[in-house]
């Protein structure tokens, strides 16, 4: 079990350098977890993408409607009080921290490529990279 953040998901979904190392994630612990925020993160992505005609509409509904289908029932809401005590002790920003709150509460993981997030919590965040040694 691991938490992911959007990053990570994107890299599965969207094809580019990282979507292998997605991938291999994914077969190595396919039980991913996410606060609920991830869904609005992913949207505001792939709504780069519909706007630089990259991606069709039809495109990004199946890759949104997919990614809905790897995390059901592992979508979590997260204590705010705990969201805010990590953003007192880091510079991270609240977004980020409901991924680091979320991977403190089920004690697992929290993979991202974010390098605030891998410097500001290095006990709890790594990297894809760093997860695979």
């Amino acid at each position: 079990m691991i938490v992911v953040d959007t990053n990570i998901i994107s890299y599965l979904y969207i094809s580019g350098d990282r979507s292998q190392q997605a991938e291999h994630l994914l077969s190595k612990d396919s039980d991913w977890n996410a606060p609920i925020l991830w869904r609005s993160e992913f949207r505001s992505v792939l709504s780069q993408y519909l706007r630089k005609d990259i991606l069709s509409i039809e495109d990004i509904l199946l890759i949104i409607q997919q990614a809905e289908k790897l995390l059901t029932d592992k979508e979590y809401e997260i204590s705010s009080a705990h969201i805010m005590q990590l953003v007192k002790s880091s510079s991270c920003s609240s977004y980020d921290c409901e991924f680091v709150a979320l991977a403190q509460y089920l004690d697992v993981p929290l993979i991202t490529a974010d390098k605030k997030i891998l410097r500001e919590f290095p006990e709890i965040a790594k990297s894809l990279e760093s997860y695979f040694a």
